[in-house]
């Protein structure tokens, strides 16, 4: 009774079984967008690190014998003579 000429056709169900398949590729597409910009915006709260101070590469100058220790005393005076008031720069 329900096709008797008066219901959707052949072409009526497959725009709904397409229209029905874009629609939910939009929603999980919108999702998936949604996350990735969640965990991009995530990474970029992230602290940024920087190398190794200049202290720490004198330190290791001397240790490999680079430099001598009256050369290393000389550096480290000069470096805490020009050093900012507030750490690193930060």
């Amino acid at each position: 009774m329900m096709y008797n000429g008066y219901g959707m056709g052949g072409w009526g169900m497959v725009l709904m079984t397409v229209s029905s398949v874009l629609f939910w590729a939009a929603v999980i597409a919108g999702i998936v967008a949604v996350v990735r910009y969640i965990g991009r915006a995530a990474q970029c709260n992230q602290p940024v690190t920087h190398g190794p101070t200049l202290q720490q590469l004198l330190a290791a100058r001397f240790a490999r014998g680079d430099i001598d220790n009256e050369q290393d005393t000389r550096d480290l005076q000069v470096l805490s003579a020009t050093a900012p008031p507030y750490g690193h720069g930060d």
